[in-house]
């Protein structure tokens, strides 16, 4: 546990890096395409609860994993951001089926320590391109669908973006006050 806040507060933050392909305002609206590159990401999974339910219970796991709750007892640095893959119904309201992911920092990607906790998996991620949305203040699901909505809109009837999933991005620990990051990103399909 001390490690887990040890690394949220005191440790530095390494930022998943990307490629940025193109920034782009569209009635006002400021989005990012960006391509990121594969890696390999500590995930957590839930079905049943809602997401303002269990997100933080699933962050803390990560957390605690990247922190030193694995079996090496390697306090591996935070890193940024944390992804939740949410799955919206026709309706735009979230289905109870989340995947929370956190990447595995760069000096551990070759060999990631093991986790101690059995909901707690390492799995290699295909790179991807996303559409980014950012925007400020503590998200929680209406945040994050609101938008998620906002960038729907934003992209048109047209683009070519998964729709049966996104993700909502958050870039900072919950105790920050100000300044906060979140983003909304959707998944570009590929030609």
């Amino acid at each position: 546990m001390f490690g887990m806040i040890k690394n949220s507060f005191f440790g530095t933050t390494e930022e998943t890096e990307y490629k940025m392909l193109s920034s782009e305002t569209k009635d006002g609206v400021s989005f990012e395409v960006r391509r990121y590159d594969g890696a390999k990401y500590a995930v957590v999974s839930s079905e049943g609860r809602s997401f303002d339910q269990v997100t933080g219970e699933l962050v803390r796991k990560l957390l605690m994993y990247i922190g030193g709750s694995n079996e090496e007892g390697l306090a591996m640095g935070t890193t940024a951001p944390i992804i939740i893959t949410v799955y919206p119904r026709n309706d735009g309201v979230l289905s109870r089926r989340l995947v929370v992911a956190i990447r595995i920092p760069t000096s551990y990607q070759q060999n990631p320590p093991t986790p101690t906790d059995s909901a707690v998996k390492v799995e290699e991620r295909h790179g991807m391109t996303v559409y980014a949305l950012q925007f400020g203040g503590f998200a929680a699901e209406t945040e994050y669908r609101a938008e998620a909505l906002r960038l729907t809109r934003t992209l048109g009837e047209t683009a070519p973006f998964q729709r049966k999933q996104y993700f909502c991005c958050s870039y900072d620990p919950p105790l920050k006050p100000y300044g906060r990051r979140n983003e909304v990103w959707f998944l570009q399909e590929e030609p």
